[in-house]
């Protein structure tokens, strides 16, 4: 594939999997579902792996990386998005995400030594005033509904694992661990992180056998998890962490698009104000 199609199937599917995640909500725990998401992608990548005969050993201190990989970005970053869905629409949550290409510069300067200018420190600061702008009618029903507040917390916390996961991904990759075996583990650790956290904190393993949540499942799995997430480190591999980060700047404007006509989020003026500056922000710092 193209970086052109690598980036137009990371937009497309990361761009509708915020409004999947929603029929995963309800019987089942958050921490629960994640576990059988990505124990169901982790099996499939194996299976792969197998079949093109990928070399699947390594040693002990990649599998540490491999672990931590999973903990962040395959397991806490998404038990957080889970619990973000139960109290905003899941539009908002996106983007909270488009703060990611953000963070991840901030994160290349810290774990790589990879240089910053004032025209980045401004990028940066648009990008977050776009996306307080876009939350802000939500605020202003905090006295009416407190919960608001605590999805808000719960996505800025996701998009930060989230960015560490990234860092962390950049590593294995310098590392030479490649994709499908990267994805293999990590996704497989990510699950097992699922399960623990499941156990330790009380929750049941439930199952709800319904199409809607079977179906969210299967998706959420193949193209959200295995195929997304290949394009995304497929691109990140070829043209860096920084330009792959225009995705989240495409992302939440069809999360928000899909959000309205499913979940009836209105779009103010303060919304497009706040897309467009995030946006303006995003490739401000993004741009060559």
């Amino acid at each position: 594939m193209t970086n052109l199609q690598l980036f137009i199937a990371c937009v497309a599917i990361w761009g509708s999997t915020w409004i999947a995640i929603t029929y995963q909500l309800g019987r089942v725990a958050p921490e629960a579902s994640v576990f059988y998401r990505y124990l169901l992608a982790g099996l499939m990548l194996f299976v792969y792996c197998a079949v093109r005969r990928l070399p699947l050993r390594y040693a002990l201190r990649d599998h540490l990386w491999l672990a931590l990989l999973g903990a962040m970005m395959f397991c806490l970053s998404y038990i957080f998005v889970y619990y973000a869905e139960e109290y905003v629409v899941s539009g908002l949550v996106a983007v909270g995400y488009s703060a990611s290409p953000l963070l991840g510069m901030i994160g290349l300067r810290l774990c790589f030594g990879t240089p910053m200018t004032l025209r980045m420190a401004v990028g940066s600061l648009l990008g977050i005033a776009g996306i307080t702008l876009v939350f802000w009618p939500e605020f202003a029903k905090l006295e009416a509904n407190s919960e608001i507040a605590l999805g808000a917390w719960y996505t800025a916390l996701s998009v930060v694992i989230s960015t560490v996961g990234s860092m962390i991904a950049h590593r294995n990759h310098d590392a030479g661990i490649p994709i499908w075996q990267a994805m293999a583990w990590g996704m497989s650790y990510g699950a097992l992180w699922s399960l623990v956290i499941t156990l330790a904190t009380g929750k049941a393993l439930a199952f709800e056998a319904t199409f809607p949540y079977v179906a969210s499942l299967l998706y959420l799995t193949t193209a959200g998890s295995i195929l997304a997430f290949a394009s995304y480190l497929t691109l990140l591999g070829r043209i860096g962490a920084a330009r792959a980060g225009y995705i989240g700047v495409m992302v939440p404007i069809v999360a928000l698009v899909i959000s309205a006509l499913f979940e009836g989020f209105q779009w103010q003026l303060a919304t497009l104000i706040g897309i467009a500056i995030s946006v303006a922000g995003n490739v401000l710092v993004l741009r060559r």
